[in-house]
């Protein structure tokens, strides 16, 4: 296994030979009765010569490109086919020494990342040559289909769908664009017919077809007296997509037949001045509704994308969705995801930010790199707008701020050269073909961006991180991360984080005895993110006690749990923070508009910011996103000595409710007082203040309390079961809590159906409450929960088989408590 313990490193020879893949084939067609064929190659990784019956038909360069060959003449009955790869490294180092003219930072990544140099002199998975969360395995070969074509007359190369809203007609349409080869030697005419029977709708157009490759755009309005459902983002409606024939008849005698499914939503990206505020306003309106984006980001699987199968795809975007999120960001120093991914997403109501494959570096802008880009552009593109999931495309990751901030130590003077090759790339080629091929939805340069105001200040703002426009990306690992006033009041926080360990049972699987320890050679080589270790134990020193068991597997397990509850618990505090802070404005900052942490899933079984492990186990943060990000919640925050209380809804109506809030001493599960604040109303899709308390007097009013000897805890109830997840405000630090006894905790386990019930009983209040079962695959109801009753009941849904007495052997339940 190439992720056993060091074998990253072990395989480099792998990367830095030259590889050749061949085959011998018989042609199962005559050739002689069509007019033309061709040898199609959907992906290639990513240099490489490629050769039939000793021809060179042409070369690759770009991992994210098509190739096509016309192979008509040199086909034969028997043939020979090779592709011959040559060692991306050593083409990108060439490329790099070929740039004279001036250097293209940065070189090679931090010695941390035991990666390889010049990534961005290749147009490949950047992070292949590794990341602060990733390995390096510069891979090459065939990463996608390869088939043969043969045709008469005319070909259909490539067909989409996009659909639009005509105001003045009030009435929806359909852009259908279709790429033709036409190997005839005059024009072909026929009749296209699409039918879309659930919308009554029907339209025949006559076509002309040129010889040679050509496109045909038809418009198709929607029958007015159909009602046509739109499709919505996860939670805020249906993903209705309704099935479309189109066929093609023309005069050469064959018809085309092409089953596709039509979606119909609208998005618009809205930049405009908000009263009491400098700045611009950042959020994205669907079908004519703001929606606040909830999510996370997206990296690469795995190194090896022949890996990622439908069902790891399904499992680890049927996560997110479970855990309410609505959207996801495909992040540029991956690649552009498989069209499964986008189909799941479709059919899940995720939707995708789209970053294009550059990533926090400079990049050339020579005529060849150029020609290869815009070819990627307009290929993917094409391949990928017809999904309504997709609702922006995003130049790059960071680069217009690795700029402004000026990452890679440029002399001042020499600023413009590189302003000039980020213009002329991100600008003058990406976006141009992306507004010629898809007006159907936005796009920005980069990401973080300030938007309109990058683009008035010429693309490369002063300062990218402006909370008054745009996007940020915020990371911060030396402040406490319980302190929300060390957050950003942006209009959109697009990437923020805090790592964590994987569990014991996915490490175990690439490691040995002797790597079971949080300072083991193991343990610093997984990872890649500089004093990434010390910086876990730092922000969990802020508010827990370290371990100090002397047996050491128990205190590896122990600091394992440990990251991944202060993780959890940051990026609560972060992600509640920018959650209620979507309705007001303070000192001209906030409507923060959208929340997407910093990461969902893992490309390796590493420390990282993921809240999904690589196999797809759900981290103690994955379930408190499932609360984080839950539809209706209320929010706590402290300032000055007051508690304040938001109630944040996702809801598309106001609902009246009522708010609990209960106090309990750590001592006991019988509450100290218990509140209930009835007809609170909680706008729909906003953040209203509805309680505000001083600490003071709340301690006052439930006796025997104080700061370090009890816990808030509240929840909003409304009519016909409507209910919030219970929220938790720790008045101190846990290392300082007084009261927390040791508990007894225990699981009984019985089958319903296809699930398991767990019902968990405690003899004290429990914080941090975990249920592991070790490598049985599945998920809880809720996990990393404050456990502050004797009883409660946690659902297991597993993902293969498993019975009563497989969970019964492997439960392990941990809190904070059990902690030494």
């Amino acid at each position: 296994d190439p992720y056993y313990r060091f074998n990253d490193v072990m395989y480099r020879w792998i990367s830095l030979d030259n590889w050749t893949y061949s085959r011998t084939f018989k042609t199962p067609f005559d050739v002689r009765k069509w007019q033309k064929v061709n040898l199609v190659f959907e992906g290639v990784d990513t240099v490489a010569q490629i050769l039939i019956n000793n021809i060179t038909l042409g070369r690759t360069d770009n991992m994210f490109n098509r190739y096509s060959f016309d192979i008509t003449s040199v086909i034969k009955e028997v043939n020979f086919v090779e592709v011959r790869f040559l060692s991306a490294i050593s083409y990108a180092a060439e490329q790099s020494r070929c740039h004279k003219a001036y250097s293209i930072p940065p070189v090679c990544p931090p010695p941390v990342q035991k990666g390889e140099c010049h990534a961005n002199f290749i147009r490949k998975e950047q992070c292949s040559f590794s990341w602060d969360w990733g390995p390096s395995f510069p891979t090459q070969g065939i990463w996608k289909d390869v088939r043969m074509e043969a045709y008469n007359h005319y070909h259909l190369i490539h067909f989409s769908l996009t659909s639009f809203f005509v105001k003045s007609a009030w009435q929806w349409s359909l852009e259908i664009e279709s790429i033709f080869d036409v190997v005839s030697s005059k024009p072909i005419a026929g009749l296209v017919t699409v039918s879309i029977p659930k919308l009554q709708t029907q339209q025949t157009f006559s076509v002309k077809l040129q010889p040679g490759e050509g496109s045909i755009v038809l418009l198709v309005n929607i029958n007015k007296s159909s009602t046509v459902e739109a499709w919505w983002p996860n939670g805020h409606g249906k993903q209705t997509g309704y099935n479309m024939t189109t066929t093609f008849n023309m005069e050469a005698g064959y018809q085309i037949e092409k089953f596709s499914k039509a979606y119909f939503r609208t998005v618009e990206l809205v930049q405009e001045s908000i009263p009491g505020s400098p700045g611009l306003s950042f959020y994205f309106r669907i079908n004519g509704r703001p929606i606040f984006i909830k999510g996370s980001n997206w990296i690469p699987a795995d190194s090896f994308q022949d890996r990622v199968t439908y069902d790891i795809l399904w499992l680890l975007l049927k996560s997110a969705a479970d855990a309410n999120m609505n959207a996801l960001r495909v992040w540029g120093g991956g690649v552009y995801e498989q069209d499964e991914f986008y189909d799941i997403c479709d059919e899940l109501g995720i939707m995708i930010w789209q970053d294009f494959m550059f990533a926090c570096a400079l990049y050339p802008t020579d005529q060849n790199y150029l020609e290869s880009v815009r070819a990627e552009v307009s290929h993917q593109v094409r391949r990928l707008k017809s999904h309504p999931s997709i609702i922006l495309w995003s130049g790059n990751n960071e680069n217009e701020a690795a700029i402004a901030s000026n990452w890679f130590s440029i002399p001042y003077a020499d600023r413009e050269v590189y302003i000039k090759d980020y213009v002329m790339l991100y600008v003058k080629n990406i976006r141009e073909i992306v507004l010629t091929e898809d007006k159907s939805r936005p796009f920005i340069a980069s990401s973080p961006t300030n938007g309109l105001e990058s683009v008035k200040e010429g693309w490369v703002s002063q300062n990218p991180y402006d909370t008054h426009y745009g996007d940020t990306h915020f990371y911060d690992y030396s402040n406490d991360c319980w302190n929300w006033t060390v957050y950003p009041k942006t209009r959109f926080a697009s990437e923020y984080g805090f790592q964590s360990w994987p569990s014991f049972s996915t490490i175990e699987k690439v490691s040995s005895t002797e790597d079971w320890s949080y300072t083991s050679n193991f343990s610093l080589h997984r990872q890649h993110h500089e004093n990434g270790n010390d910086q876990m134990l730092q922000q969990i020193g802020h508010h827990f006690k370290l371990p100090q068991s002397t047996d050491p597997i128990k205190k590896f397990k122990d600091m394992i749990y440990l990251t991944q509850v202060m993780q959890a618990q940051c990026i609560k505090t972060e992600t509640e923070f920018y959650r209620f802070s979507q309705s007001e404005i303070i000192k001209g900052e906030g409507h923060t508009m959208g929340a997407l942490y910093w990461q969902l899933n893992d490309i390796w079984q590493a420390p990282s910011w993921a809240s999904l492990e690589y196999g797809g186990k759900w981290k103690l943060l994955h379930y408190f996103a499932q609360n984080f990000f839950a539809p209706l919640l209320p929010v706590a925050y402290e300032d000055k000595g007051v508690l304040y209380i938001y109630g944040v809804s996702d809801l598309h109506v106001d609902h009246k409710l009522t708010l609990r809030v209960v106090v309990h001493a750590w001592s006991s599960l019988e509450p100290v007082c218990t509140l209930a604040k009835d007809s609170v109303t909680v706008k729909a899709q906003s953040a209203v203040p509805i309680y505000k308390e001083s600490i003071n007097d709340l301690l006052e009013r439930c006796r025997n309390c104080t700061r370090k000897s009890c816990v808030v805890t509240f929840c909003l109830v409304g009519e016909g079961g409507l209910q919030s997840p219970t929220n938790h405000h720790f008045l101190s630090s846990l290392k300082d809590a007084v009261g927390l006894e040791k508990t007894q905790l225990s699981a009984s386990v019985s089958q319903r159906d296809d699930i398991y019930v767990f019902v968990l009983q405690t003899t004290a209040i429990a914080p941090f409450v975990s249920l592991d079962v070790g490598n049985i695959k599945g998920r809880f109801s809720d996990n990393g929960f404050l456990m502050t009753e004797k009883k409660k009941v946690v659902v297991f849904y597993p993902w293969e088989p498993t019975s009563v007495e497989e969970l019964e052997k492997s439960l392990t339940l941990t809190s904070l408590v059990d902690v030494v």
